[in-house]
């Protein structure tokens, strides 16, 4: 009651501070901080990202995503400008309350998961600027009252499950520059009346449930750039008068149910992008004179006649060309080819599989960045046209870069951890630098194949951005729609005077310029969206917030400050002195406790050590027997009197659990049995200690042995691998769908990886797991676990990374970056470059056996074939595309039935016999219960813990 009494005395003085400071400092519109906090009320809030919406005043205090004028208005209050929650894990509900937020520009609560109906409150908003809605998982329609917002610039609902008509009062919005409505079940007619916006930019209405015909009207919109329509349900043709939008870019109408003709284009003087495919059009093409920034044309897939026009030879930037699927006769004239000078990056596809093209006309020649396919035509039926008649290239989504060698020289691991990592462009070699992470995707580009507007667009953002070229890294990949996503990678520039990070004001500057689409639009990139403003150390404190404001000078507010923070310490001094002695008390009396409560510690299947026991088997813990060491303590290996040899894990002092999770930690443990997983054997918990006894690992980590060091000599032949593989894959399974509860690992890597005396494989290091998420009270299982992002860097799911959603997908993306090692040898990041895209780049220009870990030897290249194509089917960014644990089972077995006897038997058991070489005394145990664990454990949920690799040194 004492020390209830001194906290309480303590928060009174800090109490009385803060008021001191308020009271002389402008506040809040009253009717706004009510609104605020109705709004907090109607979110529902896992990580408590709006803590401080708790507190204070939101303008003075700075609440989480609140950004307020710099300046009051003629009513003395200050008032909320920008309402910022992007990417904040936040469910629940939009609030009416928003309506409240009379002078809000900004209302942003892009990828979050929010539900429930957009207020038509909002609607009363009539100085707002940007609606960033997009990424939630809101229902109902959209509110006609969006329609009278004066100022509205861009309107952002997309990737959502709104329903209904566009209203027509959305044809008022003249300032309306962006309608990125795509991905929703909008249904009924696009209205006609939208032909008034005198503004609009760009019409994004792609995958909905739209009908009726398409508006003719619509190529009255004088600044139109891009209208794109796909995957919707329209009546008719398309409208002659489309030819008249003589500002046009890009026409995408795939996938409408379109029919009649084609109509002409030609007058569209910038047009780079037309993709009516997979319609019902018919008709011959016509001959539409494009222009030279023509990048891609896809008719395929309707009902098309007639010969290929003239009008497509001679483009000097055309990428693509798909009629595949059509009825299309004549000959291939060469000149779509011929006597065009093709650089490094570029390439050009020429796809017509299935017409009755009967030959080609000109030159045979393919030059090496040209790929054209006439398969299906009664061309191939003639041997010299061979060369014609292989199939296209497919597009590979994975993560691709233009390859950087600027680091290739730099010391290994040298950079200091976490987050920093050396800095690809910069002009100073090795310079290490923390970047700042960026999710970035263009929502509707004007070309098919990047490489060739790699380095413009690194100009095109860096300028914007207002920084230097070689700042910029980034990674990128095709994703449906077509859509390119990117990581983008942000560097500090190097000063000389140890500046390896970037102050706050300049992480605010950059957020803001993609936060308010301050970088200027670019024609051929179109409009992009962000998905993700990653803020890790050093930065993971810099968040948006509003700016100081108020009619009292800064001076006075720092004399207040001070004078009633030091008052506040002084007494807070004493207060602590006084719960300091109430706290040595209660520690002595919970030791006491700790000795009574040992005895109760019987867990069945689990041992219980003596302290004496654990002194004796690792020579009272000498330095010489450690063998491993995390943030949790260190790691031993011991010998028992009997001769059995163990790793012991010994909790440091000031790391030590509570009672009640020292217990659940072991209860839970003990409940895992599986042969590919490390087996717990123990515990000690005397003497004010706290120990994790466990089988020993005498090969070490996989990772070790990949690596070929003095002390593992012996490389790992592919079979060996094969069998690693199936091993860990089998005990993944097992904590997936068997272990009860089931469990998502969240750290698996080639470390964690442990390999025994008979090199069988075993999944360790549990720190960073969680478990799978159960039945709701409706029998329905959530598919993810929402939780802050824990892992290795090179093995993140990258689904995981952005949306914080942890799957057992998110293990299969980390196993299928081990496989890759086992494949390569390689790290899974080295000198800047990672073991996805390396591997996918070899992959798709078939040189795949070019990077296969020479140390393994011969091996069946059908059986490598297949590993690499399960690996990289595992690390597919898309979580629906990869495979599931019991599907990687299934296929690894399959590879190694296809294996020779003699490549797989006979050095499985030469090995398995010999155990490299190692003694009898660094034999496994036979317990067969748990892996290595470093994690805390809270009720029935794993948190985040430490992970420690345990292993022979």
């Amino acid at each position: 009651m004492a020390e209830l009494r001194g906290g309480l005395w303590l928060r009174v003085v800090w109490s009385m501070g803060l008021f001191l400071v308020v009271a002389y400092c402008q506040s809040t519109d009253p009717a706004e901080v009510t609104a605020l906090r109705a709004i907090r009320e109607s979110f529902i809030d896992p990580e408590n990202s709006l803590s401080n919406w708790r507190r204070g005043d939101p303008c003075v205090s700075n609440w989480t995503g609140v950004l307020c004028f710099n300046t009051t208005l003629d009513d003395s209050y200050l008032h909320v400008r920008e309402l910022q929650l992007l990417h904040l894990n936040l469910s629940g509900t939009l609030s009416p309350a928003l309506g409240q937020l009379s002078y809000m520009e900004i209302l942003d609560v892009m990828w979050n998961k929010i539900t429930g109906s957009i207020p038509k409150e909002i609607g009363g908003l009539t100085k707002l600027k940007l609606l960033l809605l997009n990424g939630n998982e809101l229902t109902g329609s959209l509110p006609e009252e969006i329609g009278y917002l004066p100022d509205l610039d861009r309107i952002q609902i997309d990737q959502n499950h709104i329903s209904g008509e566009i209203p027509k009062s959305f044809a008022n919005l003249n300032k309306t520059k962006h309608f990125h409505m795509n991905n929703n079940s909008l249904s009924g007619q696009i209205p006609p009346e939208l032909s008034r916006l005198p503004s609009l930019v760009h019409m994004l209405l792609d995958n909905n449930n739209l009908s009726g015909y398409l508006p003719p009207q619509l190529s009255e919109l004088p600044q139109l750039l891009i209208l794109q329509l796909d995957n919707n349900h329209f009546e008719g043709t398309i409208p002659p008068s489309y030819g008249n939008m003589l500002q046009l870019l890009k026409l995408s109408l795939r996938n409408c149910t379109l029919q009649g003709p084609i109509p002409d284009l030609s007058r569209i003087r910038n047009l780079a992008y037309i993709d009516v495919s997979n319609n019902n059009l018919n008709g011959s093409i016509p001959n539409m004179n494009l222009f030279d920034g023509i990048t891609t044309i896809d008719l395929s897939r309707n009902q098309l006649t007639g010969s290929i026009p003239p009008s497509f030879s001679g483009l000097p930037n055309l990428q693509r060309l798909s009629l595949f699927n059509n009825s299309l006769n004549g000959s291939l004239p060469s000149s779509i080819w011929q006597n065009r000078t093709f650089n490094s990056t570029e390439q050009l596809t020429l796809d017509l599989q299935n017409n009755n093209i009967s030959g080609v006309s000109g030159s045979l020649i393919l030059p090496p960045n040209v790929t054209v396919s006439l398969q299906g035509n009664p061309a191939c039926l003639n041997a010299s046209m061979a060369i014609f008649c292989q199939s296209p290239i497919a597009l590979v989504n994975h993560l691709q870069s233009i390859p950087s060698n600027s680091t290739d020289n730099c010391p290994p691991q040298s950079c200091p951890a976490p987050n920093y990592e050396y800095a690809p462009g910069s002009p100073t070699p090795c310079f290490c630098a923390a970047p700042l992470l960026i999710g970035y995707r263009l929502k509707s580009p004007g070309f098919s194949d990047f490489p060739a507007y790699f380095y413009p667009f690194e100009v095109y953002l860096t300028s914007g951005l207002k920084i230097n070229h070689y700042q910029l890294d980034l990674t990128y990949e095709w994703q449906k729609g077509p859509r390119l996503r990117m990581y983008l990678k942000i560097f500090p520039v190097y000063t000389g005077n140890d500046s390896n990070a970037f102050n706050r004001s300049e992480v605010l500057r950059i957020r803001k310029m993609f936060t308010q689409w301050e970088i200027p639009d670019s024609e051929i990139f179109g409009p992009y969206e962000l998905l993700n403003f990653t803020l890790l150390d050093p930065y993971k404190d810099v968040i948006p917030t509003s700016p100081s404001s108020g009619g009292i000078s800064k001076g006075a507010v720092a004399g207040i400050v001070v004078g009633a923070v030091v008052g506040a310490v002084l007494l807070s001094a004493f207060v602590s002195l006084y719960i300091l002695r109430l706290h040595r008390k209660r520690y002595h009396a919970v030791s006491k406790r700790r000795h009574v409560s040992r005895a109760s510690l019987k867990i069945e299947g689990v041992k219980s050590f003596s302290y004496e026991e654990m002194k004796r088997a690792t020579n009272n813990f000498d330095a010489a027997s450690e063998v491993g060491h995390g943030g949790y303590g260190k790691v031993y290996k011991g010998v028992f009197t009997d001769g059995t040899v163990v790793a012991i894990k010994r909790a440091q002092e000031g790391s030590l659990q509570g009672e009640k999770e020292f217990l659940t930690e072991i209860e839970l443990l003990s409940r895992l049995h599986h042969r590919n997983l490390v087996s717990l054997l123990g515990f000690c918990d005397e003497e004010g200690e706290q120990m994790l006894v466990y089988e020993f690992m005498s090969n070490g980590t996989l990772r070790d042995n990949l690596s070929v060091t003095e002390k593992y000599k012996e490389s790992l032949s592919f079979a060996m691998r094969i069998r690693i593989a199936l091993g860990s894959a089998k005990g993944i399974l097992y904590l997936h769908s068997e272990a009860n509860p089931p469990i998502f690992h969240r750290d698996i890597k080639a470390t964690n990886i442990l390999l025994d005396s008979q090199l069988i494989a075993k999944v360790a290091d549990f720190g960073l797991s969680r478990l799978a998420p159960v039945a709701d009270m409706e029998g329905v299982v959530p598919g993810h676990v929402s939780t802050v992002v824990k892992g290795t860097p090179g093995y993140l799911d990258p689904e995981y990374f952005l949306t914080h959603k942890l799957t057992d997908k998110s293990d299969v993306y980390s196993l299928g970056v081990v496989f890759l090692e086992l494949l390569t040898g390689m790290h899974p990041i080295t000198h800047g470059k990672n073991i996805v895209r390396e591997v996918n780049i070899a992959y798709r220009s078939g040189m795949i056996f070019s990077i296969i870990d020479a140390k393994m030897g011969s091996y069946p290249s059908e059986c490598v074939e297949k590993f690499v194509t399960l690996a990289l089917k595992c690390c597919r960014e898309d979580t629906d595309e990869r495979p599931s644990m019991a599907e990687i089972v299934r296929e690894l077995e399959n590879i190694w039935q296809m294996m020779p006897e003699s490549e797989s038997r006979t050095n499985d058991s030469i090995n398995t016999e010999s155990g490299k070489n190692m003694s009898s005394d660094e034999s496994s145990s036979s317990a067969t219960k748990n892996p290595y664990v470093s994690t805390d454990i809270s009720g029935s949920d794993l948190v985040s813990g430490v992970v420690l690799t345990i292993a022979p040194r």
